[in-house]
Order: C-alpha cells, then sequence, then structure tokens
C-alpha cells in the first residue's frame, strides 16, 4: 500500500483533527512500530505499521465503499460554504468518507463514496478509462442530421482515451431520450458534448459505472458495494 503521513492515518482513525495529531506527533505521544516518533514528516502504512497513542494501539479504519443514488442539487464535495446538501450526508456513518470523482450539481445518478484514498485516484486516473452511461432527455425531436452525427458517435476533444458513444432511445417531438456511454478523459462533460450537435440537456442521469448498475438503489438511497464489486473494481484498475 502507499504511504502515508501519520498524521493523516491518525486523524482519519478518530484520534483527532490533524493539527492536534500533528501536535501529539511533536510532543513525543506516537509511536511506530515501538519507536517514539517527534518529527515530521512521518510516513507510515496503517495496514502493516503498529502504531500508538501514549501507548495505546491506534484501531485501523474498516475500508468502506457505497453506491449512492444522487438526487439532483446535491453536491459532491465534503465542504460547502453555502451550506448545501452533500452526498456524504445522504450516507449516515460516523467515519469520514468522500465521493470518488464527481457528479454535477444538476445532475442525478450513481456515485461511489469510500475512505479509500488509494482505489478513489485510481478511479479517478484517465488511463483507467472506467466506462460511466448516463441517460439524457434533451428538449425536442432529433432529426435526421443530427440522428446521423450521433450515430456516427461524437469525439469530443480532450486528449487520448476520450470518447463517447450514444444510443437513440426516443425520438419525441417534445423530447427525446438517449443513452451515453463515456470513458474517462480530460475535460469530458455530456452537456458539452450534446451542446456540440446542438442538443439542450433537460435531465441527466447516471445509470452505470463500469458493470455496476442503479438496479434497486431508489433516489436518494445508498447500499455497500459487495464483496466482489469491490474486487472488480480494483481488479478495473489493476490494484
Amino acid at each position: 500500500m502507499v504511504q502515508q503521513r501519520l498524521q493523516k492515518v491518525l486523524a482519519g482513525a478518530g484520534v483527532d483533527s490533524r493539527r492536534k495529531c500533528e501536535e501529539l506527533i511533536l510532543e513525543g505521544a506516537v509511536s511506530v512500530n515501538g519507536v517514539v516518533v517527534d518529527s515530521l514528516p512521518v510516513f507510515v502504512d496503517p495496514e502493516t505499521d503498529i502504531i500508538a497513542v501514549n501507548g495505546r494501539k491506534i484501531r485501523a479504519v474498516r475500508k468502506m465503499y457505497f453506491l449512492l443514488n444522487k438526487p439532483k442539487s446535491v453536491i459532491c464535495t465534503n465542504f460547502d460554504p453555502q451550506g448545501r446538501v452533500r452526498a456524504i450526508d445522504l450516507v449516515p456513518i460516523r467515519e469520514r468518507i468522500f465521493c470518488v470523482g464527481r457528479l454535477e450539481v444538476d445532475s442525478s445518478g450513481l456515485i461511489i463514496l469510500t475512505n479509500d484514498t488509494e482505489l478513489a485516484n485510481k478511479l479517478t486516473h484517465p488511463r483507467y478509462g472506467l466506462a460511466k452511461t448516463y441517460i439524457a432527455e434533451v428538449r425536442g425531436q432529433i432529426d435526421e442530421k443530427t440522428a446521423e452525427k450521433l450515430k456516427r458517435g461524437v469525439w469530443p476533444a480532450g486528449g487520448k482515451g476520450s470518447r463517447a458513444s450514444i444510443k437513440i432511445l426516443r425520438r419525441g417531438i417534445k423530447e427525446s431520450l438517449l443513452e451515453i456511454t463515456v470513458w474517462q478523459g480530460a475535460n469530458l462533460q455530456i452537456r458539452r458534448i450534446l451542446a456540440r450537435v446542438g442538443l439542450d440537456v433537460r435531465s441527466l442521469r447516471r445509470t452505470r459505472i463500469g458493470k455496476i448498475d442503479d438496479k434497486g438503489v431508489g433516489v436518494g438511497k445508498f447500499r455497500e458495494l459487495s464483496g466482489d464489486e469491490v474486487g472488480y473494481l480494483k481488479k478495473t484498475t489493476k490494484i
């Protein structure tokens, strides 16, 4: 496992704030593998190193993985000065977790929340290209010219690996429905992709992350990822 700063590990284990944990280290209250450390920086592996505060071994933090069906208007950051509802507020647990990547405030659908920093960093790295599928409702009827562009595929600028495939699910007079699958790439935004062919998005919902879908997870609800699902994500990112 990638080593982490000692004060971060202590804070993650619930000892105190990161600043207070730094003070504890400098006061000589913390030991690693039986050796007192009293200077910074110190890097440790929380899965293999024995860390104690005032002689008391800290409890290793259990890795947690949740799948949330985020409603519209909920934000995906842990801190919001405006006091809006955050995705983490919908998963009421004591441990600190965070969103893997982002889902726009005006969009709804699936997002993963975890305290596994290593896996989160892998999942958000462009090189892994984990597919994400969305359902978009757009205004008006899609004409033949636009339909042909969509059938050929919309390939946004954004560097190697940026691509999207789009299927027309319904072509109505007042609105049309599209299924969009994107692979991670720089500055890849669904609304921007569709705007390139003159389509105005009324709603956007993420229905799948890789092979993990929203079946059985209602809007605003969450569930823990299964061991097989976590294993799939780790295999996808070659951890």
